[in-house]
């Protein structure tokens, strides 16, 4: 393992491995309407929750080499995409003053508020929702799409273009006069999202989170803690996967064992197959754990970021594809486990910047700006 834990690190792995035996479980022993709550409970008393979390309302505020070993872990017994493993964390909203903190960001963390993050405009917007001064407020138009539970939100923290300014990430509620919401909808990974409107929509200067100007640094950092989670989940889950395709050939080497001897384990083209897929899933796993590193040490290390997220998701997609083929049809029955994955995967291929955007931006971030070490 590419790993190299220190003791610190270790005990957080281990409370992560009884964690995710404990979450495995639930499933057989839970109803289903329940299985948030109990998530919730089992996650808290395992001191995971509030990882994700500020200390001053309880948390921990983990750093990325914890949650990637956490996420890396809970994905490797395919149960860290369930609901209620983390708590809300504040996201953009990470140290706003008053009145934001009060009014928004304290009853969110709390539980008593939803919000939505606002980035992606439709393609056939004329523009980037922006915004003009008017007095104390500023009015809002445009459109966002995919805003990741947004349907439920009480609030989009969303990207405008703030005439004569630049970029603000503002916090837009959702009941306000002229906000619409225009369509909700799910997607193939059981994901959640909706689209929104915002007519001449008034709202406080003081809901611009941060520094106005720089909306976009802020939206970018909230966007590299989704990719890390998404990388460090799908580590995890090529090895779910791996470990599932080895079970199923011990199985079948143990059905046509015979009394001159046990059968050997795979054929030689299965053995090869199993081989790259080890192969990939390692060069995965140490791209997470050295950008999780150089994260904590406080790098720029937004290409490594995206190269982590890129490289995590194309190769469980990969493995997940290699070992459907491997266990055979049951595999692509509803509710097998690798045909959920396959299709989560194919959505966090797309999820937080298609691969191709990435691969794009690595290369930008060398050639045009001179950063990052990929």
């Amino acid at each position: 393992m590419p790993d190299f834990l220190d003791t610190e690190h270790a005990e957080v792995r281990s409370a992560a491995e009884r964690l995710a035996d404990e979450l495995a479980a639930l499933p057989g022993r839970v109803a289903e309407s329940d299985i948030g709550a109990a998530v919730r409970q089992a996650s808290k008393s395992a001191g995971v929750f509030g990882m994700t979390q500020p200390m001053s309302v309880g948390g921990t505020e983990a750093g990325a080499l914890a949650l990637a070993v956490v996420r890396d872990t809970l994905g490797s017994r395919n149960v860290g995409h369930l609901p209620g493993v983390f708590g809300p964390s504040p996201g953009v909203l990470a140290d706003v003053g008053e009145p934001l903190r009060s009014q928004f960001l304290l009853p969110y963390l709390a539980g008593d508020m939803r919000s939505g993050f606002g980035f992606t405009e439709p393609a056939d917007a004329p523009r980037h929702t922006w915004a003009r001064r008017d007095g104390d407020d500023l009015v809002v138009n445009g459109a966002k799409s995919y805003v990741t539970g947004g349907a439920d939100a009480d609030f989009i923290n969303a990207l405008v273009e703030v005439d004569g300014t630049g970029s603000a990430m503002v916090l837009i509620e959702t009941d306000r006069a002229g906000v619409t919401l225009k369509q909700r909808f799910g997607t193939l990974d059981g994901s959640h999202h909706a689209a929104f409107t915002f007519t001449d929509v008034r709202v406080p200067a003081t809901h611009v989170i941060g520094e106005a100007g720089r909306g976009l640094r802020r939206a970018l950092g909230q966007i590299n803690a989704t990719r890390m989670a998404i990388a460090a989940d799908c580590v995890g889950q090529c090895r779910f996967a791996i470990d599932l395709v080895e079970q199923t050939l011990v199985e079948r080497a143990g059905r046509h064992s015979s009394t001159e001897g046990p059968a050997q384990v795979g054929t030689d083209l299965e053995r090869v197959a199993l081989g790259d897929m080890r192969i990939a899933a390692y060069a995965a796993r140490s791209a997470l754990y050295r950008t999780a590193r150089l994260l904590d040490a406080g790098e720029n290390a937004v290409n490594e970021v995206m190269a982590a997220k890129s490289l995590a998701t194309e190769t469980l997609s990969r493995i997940c594809d290699d070992a459907v083929q491997l266990v055979g049809g049951t595999a692509l029955v509803d509710g097998h486990p690798l045909a959920d994955i396959l299709r989560r995967v194919r959505a966090l291929r797309l999820a937080e910047g298609p691969t191709e955007v990435l691969a794009a931006n690595v290369a930008r971030g060398r050639l045009d700006l001179g950063l990052g070490r990929v």
